[in-house]
């Protein structure tokens, strides 16, 4: 999506195809501004490739559910990015590698790692935690079945490219369905965090050009929340 001297992009953290939208992006819009979906803390953990974000000792500020879930997450990611060769962040820490080569202003515009893991140890519920084990059970037992539930073919599907947005589209739909607070505390609240940072940005400086680079899950709200705030439509907060 481009708006005025906006363009989002919405990535794969996993996948090739978003390394070379972001390579191809900058050559395109030579962007002034840099903004990355990552905090002080994941950008340093991209930058001195550390494993996780998230350390046994934190347990006490994040909450159990909140540190398994980075534990869980950060292996599975790992796990795939070994499949089709593309480490998780890749292309985070790629936008960032090209801000700092063309020296650009780079803007981390996501809530902090340890904020957003607290709130989803507070509000995840006992039946989205069996919900979650049952799907996970599922999608390592019954691949095949488990995509074809959510529209995937899996004999097409390509973990080295952007899901399409239609995709995006309807996973984002059954996570709020199935797990709604999780939607709420990974998806809406750091959306219009996010939505409200960029708008800051454009507002902060009106003549640059701003490149924002967020997974995809997120992209299609976004552009409408920041449409909202640079019309005057919303407030910036």
């Amino acid at each position: 999506m481009q708006y005025k001297k906006l363009t989002i992009i919405g990535t794969s953290h996993i996948a090739k195809q978003s390394l070379n939208e972001i390579e191809e992006a900058f050559e395109r819009y030579k962007p002034e501004i840099v903004a990355v979906e990552l905090d002080r803390k994941r950008l340093h953990s991209l930058l001195s490739e550390e494993k996780s974000h998230v350390s046994l000792s934190q347990v006490s500020k994040v909450g159990l559910k909140g540190y398994l879930f980075a534990l869980i997450g950060g292996w599975l990611q790992r796990k795939l990015g070994t499949t089709v060769g593309v480490m998780p962040g890749s292309e985070m820490k790629l936008a960032v590698e090209l801000a700092r080569k063309t020296k650009v202003k780079i803007a981390l515009i996501d809530q902090d790692i340890e904020v957003t893991l607290r709130k989803f140890s507070q509000r995840l519920t006992w039946k989205e935690k069996f919900r979650f084990m049952g799907d996970l059970l599922k999608s390592v037992f019954f691949k095949k079945k488990a995509l074809k539930e959510i529209g995937i073919d899996p004999e097409r599907f390509d973990l080295s490219k952007v899901p399409e947005k239609e995709l995006v589209r309807k996973l984002i739909i059954q996570l709020k369905d199935r797990y709604p607070n999780v939607y709420d505390v990974l998806v809406r609240e750091r959306n219009t965090i996010m939505a409200n940072n960029i708008a800051k940005l454009m507002h902060k400086y009106p003549d640059e050009t701003v490149l924002a680079v967020v997974g995809a899950g997120h992209e299609e709200d976004m552009i409408e929340m920041v449409r909202k705030r640079i019309e005057g439509k919303a407030d910036v907060v």
